[in-house]
């Protein structure tokens, strides 16, 4: 095996909202990562370039031992930021060795367990209309399964209007598909948990795929009580960033299906070892994904390898993606080509996905500077977005 010593270390900071990362070795083998915090791009950019100091000499095979590194030896660890920068580099790194033995990531991660991967898509959540109208476009495009927001700007303790109007999106989804579609519900820690059993009370006669996000994960602990009110499975996880961000809710038996990010949660190595931890509490996997090709691509990696990935999202349409969308950068788009609601089996070399370099150099002139919207109540007090 070769040395694969890393040389170079380069970012693109490209529109609609995302940061792509190359590695390249001396050997001229080069990796694709994607290390972003939606609207923190030059904060996470800056973590790279700082990290990049213990990458340039090492072999780019030393994937486990450079994790180490990054993880640990900067004395303060974890968090989006510092975790989002090692995630964009781990995938990099993974991507140049399976290029360099000819082989996808899957099979390096111990074999495929399936040969395709179902998928769903964001459809909205906002408006009765704009979710009949996405939802149908959805599933005309072959796919079996959707996610929408559950709810808008919601207060600490809300008015029963709003209660029935969140329940009312599903219901028209229902009458349309009956239960020919699978509907997650996002509740995008907007929703406090004097809420959420109100809501939930609304929503089971409309049988959800999930709920997702119930309360934001620094109210994890309300979770022991959201989960014995339901028999709704709760989703949690795209604001969790370590197995051990994640060993607390698999260990109290909170939580039905995991979502770490692969941009976010410590990359390839971190999620398979999230994976794995999740597959011996019985608990699913169905990584969150609202971003670029590269993040896709591995998120796709690692539910070829888990026997507990049960879901994959795409971003392709979603609404950020404003101007440029999930195809636009890759020379190989039809690798995401959905056949009957799943993708097949990636079978190229690396992450699977061939990036179109003087594309991003052209995006990359136009940048972006995305952040999330702020929202507030009517008396003017902030609420989450």
């Amino acid at each position: 095996m070769d040395a694969l010593q890393i040389e170079k270390v380069e970012l693109f900071k490209v529109p609609p909202r995302w940061l792509f990362l190359k590695i390249t070795t001396k050997e001229g083998i080069f990796g694709w990562g994607e290390p972003v915090v939606e609207g923190r791009a030059d904060t996470v950019a800056a973590c790279v370039n700082e990290l990049s100091q213990y990458l340039k000499g090492r072999s780019a095979h030393a994937i486990e031992d450079i994790w180490q590194t990054l993880y640990r030896g900067g004395f303060y660890r974890g968090g989006p930021i510092l975790m989002s920068a090692l995630a964009g580099i781990d995938q990099a790194l993974w991507d140049i060795k399976g290029k360099s033995l000819g082989v996808p990531v899957h099979e390096l991660l111990g074999g495929a367990v399936r040969q395709k991967m179902k998928m769903y898509c964001w459809i909205g959540g906002d408006s009765p209309e704009v979710v009949i109208e996405q939802a149908q476009s959805k599933v005309k495009e072959g796919y079996k399964a959707v996610k929408m927001n559950a709810t808008g700007a919601f207060e600490w303790i809300d008015s029963n209007k709003k209660i029935k109007d969140v329940a009312k999106n599903i219901q028209l989804l229902r009458e349309e598909f009956g239960n020919a579609l699978d509907i997650g519900l996002d509740f995008h820690g907007r929703v406090h948990k004097g809420m959420v059993k109100s809501l939930i009370d609304e929503l089971a006669a409309y049988n959800p795929m999930f709920i997702e996000e119930p309360v934001l994960t620094e109210n994890n602990d309300a979770l022991d009580h959201i989960y014995t009110y339901s028999s709704i499975p709760i989703a949690t996880g795209e604001r969790m960033y370590s197995r051990w961000d994640f060993k607390e809710v698999l260990h109290r038996g909170v939580v039905d299906i995991i979502q770490p990010d692969l941009s976010h949660a410590g990359g390839i190595s971190e999620v398979r070892r999230i994976a794995a931890m999740a597959e011996a509490y019985d608990v699913a996997l169905a990584p969150h994904c609202p971003l670029g090709p590269i993040s896709l691509a591995s998120a796709l990696q690692i539910d070829f390898a888990c026997i507990n990935a049960v879901i994959q999202e795409s971003s392709l349409g979603i609404h950020y993606n404003q101007g440029y969308d999930l195809l636009d950068y890759m020379e190989n788009p039809e690798v995401f080509t959905l056949e009957d609601g799943y993708i097949p089996l990636l079978k190229e070399p690396g992450l699977g996905v061939r990036i179109d370099e003087e594309k991003l150099k052209e995006a990359q002139k136009v940048g972006h500077q995305w952040s999330n919207p702020i929202w507030r109540n009517e008396d003017g007090s902030f609420t989450e977005w």
